[in-house]
């Protein structure tokens, strides 16, 4: 493999400066408030690569300052004074504290990410234990954590010991897999992903985790913060709120702020029964309470547009702010929960500029990167901007996959890349070498019930796989690993049900609506 190959998969993980710069124990120097920063989205990635040291101009750096200082509750100096640096060097969440949106009312200042989980019933489980503490003790505490939000919410939180879930929890040290190694004691103490992003934590396991006790690191207060943004949760800047980034250290009376409280009902709703300590609680949430994952509502789309009379599809992705977009030809349509945006389809061109239509296949990764591919060629995106020289040959940037492709995805089972084309299918771990095992390409018939030559798939936010070929759409079970049992059965049509267009048949006709 050439160096240049090496590159490639390292930057998609987006192992590169992070591996060499994460920062660790006190930050006293400004080189290490660069990469402190940077890190924490104060600062363009590059700072975080010392070699790069001094190319930062007097005045991003000073807004930088200013803009930590802002949302930590300091003196807004923009000077790297002596009470800024102590504050950098507390233990403290890996997660970068600018990735939301705030409310625009200054009575609400928590942010959110962007993404949600459209059901409610969730599920989790501790796939790693931490080496220092007792199984039980740690099952209690992560339950417990779980209860804080499920208190003021109609979240409910299944613990399984096994197979696939909502959340999964690891106690690991230094690199870990997934591009943010952790420092050792003290410094970044956990982080975790947003919902889009498979909502996993990860705890530092080189940190004394500890039970109701002032020494160590309090387990419990830190599980909290990380499945906050395990739920769609940023950074807050309110010093008092759970989801403040820094560690306080151990409180024996827990409460969670109002801040926090206000933040999760954005995104969930309210808890729709007495139970618990929830503001005002009133009949029923922003979703109904189930076990099942919500069915789409029935459509209301133009019954002219294009995408009804042809519902076949190029690619359908989700993008890193949590939006599902398809492609069709030139054009390019947002989706809502049961239907299509208003304004929308718009040209490819004019929303990623750049890009080229009649795509193959298109995914985001957990770097927050969007890839998309057509032909023998495959284009990076950061947002709607091309994030580098491309295109570049697949072959080149994604060794052992072929060119022209039907499909590609991101699954949820694993957090893998699957690509598919005719009756085939490879998975691709760019953490690997080589990235694509020797047992592949194997046969799509392996997903039971899936036909050959797909046009797309992705894993959707409600947490179901969706496969899609012609004018139809199949939905996996993760679990099972078998296309789902349903009324109306799958494959169902996809203008009715992803594209809410009028005057569409609303089943295969094979069996009635149950």
């Amino acid at each position: 493999m050439s160096t240049r190959q090496n590159y490639v998969f390292l930057g998609l993980a987006v192992l590169l400066t992070i591996v060499a710069t994460v920062q660790s124990g006190p930050v006293s120097t400004t080189t290490q408030a660069e990469i402190y920063l940077s890190q924490f989205g104060y600062l363009p990635a590059s700072a975080r690569n010392p070699a790069n040291g001094g190319l930062l101009d007097a005045n991003t750096w000073t807004k930088a300052v200013q803009d930590f200082q802002s949302f930590a509750g300091l003196n807004v100096t923009g000077e790297l004074d002596d009470e800024t640096m102590r504050l950098m060097s507390m233990p403290r969440c890996g997660v970068r504290d600018k990735v939301g949106f705030g409310t625009d009312s200054r009575s609400k200042r928590y942010a959110l990410q962007g993404s949600r989980w459209r059901v409610k019933a969730l599920t989790y489980k501790i796939s790693k234990y931490p080496k220092r503490l007792k199984r039980s003790d740690v099952d209690t505490e992560v339950a417990k954590a779980f209860s804080v939000w499920s208190e003021y919410t109609d979240l409910t939180f299944t613990p399984k010991a096994s197979g696939p879930v909502h959340i999964e929890i690891k106690f690991v040290e230094s690199e870990h897999g997934d591009g943010d190694a952790f420092d050792g004691v003290g410094g970044t103490l956990a982080h975790a992903f947003f919902p889009v992003f498979g909502g996993d934590a990860h705890f530092d396991d080189a940190e004394q985790w500890t039970v109701n006790s002032p020494r160590g690191t309090n387990l419990f207060q830190v599980a909290a913060h990380e499945f906050g943004h395990s739920l769609g949760l940023s950074h807050s800047d309110v010093r008092s709120a759970l989801m403040a980034p820094f560690y306080r250290g151990y409180e024996p009376v827990f409460k969670l702020d109002t801040d926090d409280v206000l933040a999760i009902q954005a995104l969930y709703g309210k808890k729709s029964t007495q139970n618990g300590n929830g503001l005002n609680p009133t009949s029923g949430g922003a979703f109904p309470r189930t076990t099942q994952r919500p069915a789409f509502t029935p459509p209301r789309a133009p019954r002219d547009d294009v995408i009804c009379k042809d519902p076949k599809i190029d690619a359908l992705f989700n993008s890193a702010e949590g939006q599902t977009y398809a492609f069709k030809g030139n054009k390019y349509y947002k989706l809502t929960e049961n239907s299509i945006a208003e304004g929308y389809p718009k040209l490819i061109a004019e929303g990623w500029p750049g890009l080229p239509g009649d795509i193959d296949a298109a995914f985001t990764y957990k770097n927050g990167k969007t890839y998309f591919f057509k032909g023998t060629k495959y284009w990076r995106y950061n947002g709607r901007q091309m994030d580098g020289d491309y295109p570049k040959e697949i072959s080149e940037g994604f060794t052992g996959i072929p060119d022209h492709l039907d499909a590609a995805m991101v699954w949820g089972g694993n957090g893998k890349i699957y690509f598919y084309k005719g009756s085939k299918f490879w998975r691709f771990d760019p953490l690997k070498r080589p990235p694509v095992k020797s047992s592949y390409p194997k046969p799509i018939s392996n997903w039971e019930g899936l036909p050959n030559s797909l046009d797309a798939a992705l894993q959707y936010t409600n947490g179901y796989t969706y496969f899609f070929k012609g004018d139809k759409y199949y939905r996996f079970n993760d679990r099972t690993f078998a296309v789902d049992s349903a009324d109306p059965p799958f494959p169902r049509p996809s203008a009715h049900w992803w594209f809410g267009c009028k005057n569409t048949p609303s089943s295969t006709g094979v069996r009635k609506r149950g």
